[in-house]
């Protein structure tokens, strides 16, 4: 990893650059699917898995391409992020991931000539939305442990572009991307009112994910994925 400024420029850059991609073609195919949902889902889902390929494969060697709060903590607790600053630079992780995902809203909303700050009204909520986040954030968890090494990003992408249709939630599976999300009434976006539970679900998915991927390495540590 880079000096510590790097990579948290390349944090927010690349957390930034993924709400864009997300609400911005989130937004696009909603004009132009002419209400037809399943096309936007599509379009939506091949916009976020190509530029998920991009960045991480751009920016893995600056910061490790995490991207998502928690990725860094998983991470952490494991014991494969181990920044020099410590805890401080975890936390500094996290906070230039929530404001990428923020700026990132603001940038699509600007572009599309929304409203640049709004919230969406967008409720996603109940049991079958927050099992379908816990197992996207799983499954995340679990193929960003368990991948090749030099396959990470499209191992990533691929899951990702899979969950976006098998999970009931469309699999958000970061929580810096609920609450960039929050910021943009649009096709992506979600109301404030759901992100709470959406976050705890994805916390319970990281868990659940990092020890079924430690469970599968038959005591032997994992790579290092820093």
């Amino acid at each position: 990893m880079r000096p510590l400024r790097q990579a948290l420029v390349a944090e927010f850059v690349g957390t930034a650059a993924l709400l864009c991609a997300v609400i911005g073609s989130g937004i696009m195919a909603e004009r132009l699917s002419g209400g037809n949902a399943g096309v936007a889902l599509l379009a939506n889902t091949l916009a976020t898995v190509f530029i998920l390929f991009v960045l991480i494969e751009t920016l893995w060697p600056i910061s490790g391409a995490h991207f998502n709060p928690v990725v860094t903590v998983m991470l952490t607790v494991r014991g494969d992020f181990r920044p020099q600053q410590g805890y401080v630079a975890v936390g500094m992780f996290i906070v230039a991931q929530v404001v990428g995902g923020i700026v990132g809203a603001f940038l699509a909303n600007a572009m599309f000539d929304m409203p640049v700050t709004e919230f969406s009204t967008k409720v996603r909520s109940g049991w079958g939305q927050w099992i379908g986040e816990a197992v996207a954030t799983a499954g995340l968890l679990f193929v960003i442990l368990r991948a090749p090494a030099g396959r990470g990003s499209l191992i990533v992408a691929a899951f990702i572009g899979a969950a976006y249709w098998f999970t009931s939630s469309t699999s958000f599976a970061n929580p810096a991307a609920v609450v960039g999300r929050m910021f943009s009434n649009s096709f992506a976006g979600i109301a404030p009112t759901s992100a709470g539970a959406f976050m705890a679900a994805e916390v319970v998915g990281a868990v659940l994910g990092t020890l079924l991927a430690g469970r599968l390495c038959d005591g032997r540590p994992l790579p290092d994925r820093t």
